[in-house]
């Protein structure tokens, strides 16, 4: 175990760092499903989870029931919002669920704020995630603020086509949370990039019939 560990933690590989002993002394292993809650916002974090397996999705849900997400967390990641909730004591401010089954190696809260001011290599750990996570967030924000919802659902599609081939199996509602939106304007911007060539639109899936066409669309300006 302590191997499959190190081998997906990078910050405990460092055999000179106090973290590389007290990492295995404390932490312990946990496995959610499909679909289950991690937090919800307001709740109080008392653990800190560095994914092993699988991926967790971290988003927000306004008064109007629209979802946006904020980023996604990958093996060898953990959430910088529950990080920042265990070092400053403020409830959890958003969602966070499991996109798959998820295995992950969980730390208390104690120990996280501890090992700041112990370990080097933690410190790089926490303090990495922070500077990306930021630029994820920023991200976010300049695409809501200064994008046309036609360039970001293009730009979606590409970068699912990217991971996942031509055909993608994601429905009107999803990427409407995915991007903050309704699935009534998802699926208005869908019918036009149909009518355009550029997709085939079917229950639960889309083809891309054109994907530089669909890569020229979200490079507009």
């Amino acid at each position: 175990m302590r191997a499959r560990l190190a081998e997906q933690i990078q910050c405990i590989r460092q055999s000179d760092d106090p973290l590389n002993q007290y990492f295995f002394e404390k932490a312990s292993i946990a496995n959610l499903p499909k679909g289950q809650h991690v937090c919800h916002e307001g709740s109080n974090c008392s653990h800190l989870a560095i994914l092993l397996n699988g991926t967790a999705r971290v988003y927000k849900l306004g008064e109007n029931g629209k979802e946006i997400t904020l980023y996604r967390v990958g093996p060898g990641e953990s959430c910088i919002l529950t990080a920042s909730c265990i070092l400053s004591h403020i409830p959890f401010p958003a969602f966070a669920i499991c996109e798959t089954d998820v295995e992950a190696a969980v730390v208390p809260a104690s120990d996280v704020r501890r090992w700041l001011s112990e370990s080097s290599a933690w410190q790089d750990y926490i303090f990495g995630l922070v500077a990306t996570r930021l630029s994820n967030i920023i991200n976010v924000v300049e695409d809501v603020v200064f994008r046309r919802m036609d360039k970001r659902i293009a730009d979606h599609l590409c970068n699912r086509m990217d991971k996942t081939g031509h055909v993608l199996l994601v429905t009107h509602q999803e990427i409407a949370s995915e991007l903050g939106t309704s699935r009534e304007v998802v699926s208005r911007i869908l019918k036009e990039f149909e009518l355009d060539g550029m997709i085939k639109v079917t229950r639960g899936s889309i083809e891309l019939l054109n994907p530089e066409k669909l890569h020229q669309k979200h490079s507009e300006r």
